[in-house]
């Protein structure tokens, strides 16, 4: 008997994560409906999860070991080993809800596109700074909703964290590019350029923990500044206001912090409080709207520190591209290139 290909393929690059990939392969265990397999592509990781997969026979792995290229790379390894119909990318530091699989399939037997994405949420289990993470990348007030919410349902582009293409239009695009950073969003923009559709698969969410330490954060955010002044350079026209918000508040926030200390030093403090007001304010909108969505306070003080990381963050990554890939022409301008994980 010739067995039955499966509708998806899961495609998971990991490096150095064997708990994440152990948490990620349990909860694919839960899943009301199996019809897909599981391939782990270890992109050259000291700490291997050969171990782990091994705990889960009733599951479909495929373990592949390659030579450290990137996560880019790693997706286009495994999308050539992949048999179904749909390849499906999940990060390896994902919780993937019972019910994924089951919504998946019921959306691409009635629909009529190319490319899927779905939001992220953050887990009850997960740690206050991972809570307050999800809060700044997710929230109006730090990203203008577009990650993944229904009124941007028109204008969103999957990222690799939760996003399932079509195998034949996978191979069409081309697959991922060797960006270093952003080249979800890379990718997301060829496959529309391409001529084929995408949808946002609302009730297609997952547990997304993302990095764990202000630092790493950082680092992320950073990267994710400069790959926009990449992605605008890749494809003309993509850069939009949205996108330049935390370039402006970051030159707002070094000048108002600047008035400060000046008021300080030559008038009076209470001139310096005047100064930085915008900021506390915006910080207490934070703190209190991070603390309704998140139902605790101590997620929402710590949201206030993780959205002005994200902000600056983003907004100087954004500045520091611009100047050294439009002004200074270095067409290969990265950061952290070396010590991105540390």
């Amino acid at each position: 008997m010739i067995p039955q290909r499966p509708l998806f393929s899961v495609i998971i690059p990991v490096y150095n994560r064997p708990q994440e990939v152990d948490e990620l392969l349990a909860s694919l265990c839960t899943q009301t409906v199996r019809n897909f397999e599981t391939i782990i592509v270890e992109d050259g990781s000291s700490l291997r999860c050969d171990e782990v997969c091994k705990k889960y026979p009733q599951l479909n792995i495929l373990y592949y070991y390659k030579e450290n290229g990137g996560p880019a790379q790693a997706r286009n390894y495994g999308a050539e080993k992949a048999c179904g119909e749909w390849i499906v990318f999940f990060d390896s530091d994902c919780i993937i809800p019972e019910h994924y699989f089951s919504n998946a399939t019921k959306e691409v037997e009635r629909g009529d596109f190319s490319l899927f994405g779905g939001p992220d949420r953050s887990h009850p289990s997960f740690t206050t700074l991972q809570k307050a993470i999800d809060y700044s990348m997710t929230s109006m007030i730090t990203t203008g909703g577009i990650r993944g919410n229904r009124k941007s349902a028109d204008k969103f582009y999957p990222r690799t964290f939760n996003m399932g293409i079509r195998k034949d239009v996978f191979e069409k695009i081309g697959g991922f590019s060797n960006m270093r950073f952003g080249e979800d969003v890379d990718f997301s923009y060829k496959v529309k350029e391409g001529g084929y559709t995408s949808k946002l698969f609302i009730d297609g969410w997952v547990y997304h923990k993302r990095r764990n330490t202000f630092r790493t954060f950082f680092k992320q955010v950073f990267n994710s500044g400069i790959a926009r002044i990449h992605l605008t350079k890749r494809h003309p026209g993509s850069l939009k206001l949205v996108h330049l918000l935390p370039g402006v508040f970051t030159v707002g926030e070094a000048a108002l912090i600047v008035c400060a200390l000046l008021s300080g030093i030559i008038f009076a403090w209470e001139i310096s409080l005047i100064c930085i007001s915008p900021l506390l304010l915006l910080a207490a909108v934070i703190a209190l709207d991070a603390t309704l969505r998140k139902g605790t306070l101590a997620v929402g003080l710590c949201s206030v520190c993780t959205s002005f990381v994200q902000l600056t963050g983003y907004g100087s990554g954004l500045l520091a591209g611009w100047w050294n890939i439009c002004i200074l022409g270095n067409r290969n301008y990265a950061a952290f290139v070396k010590n991105f994980y540390k």
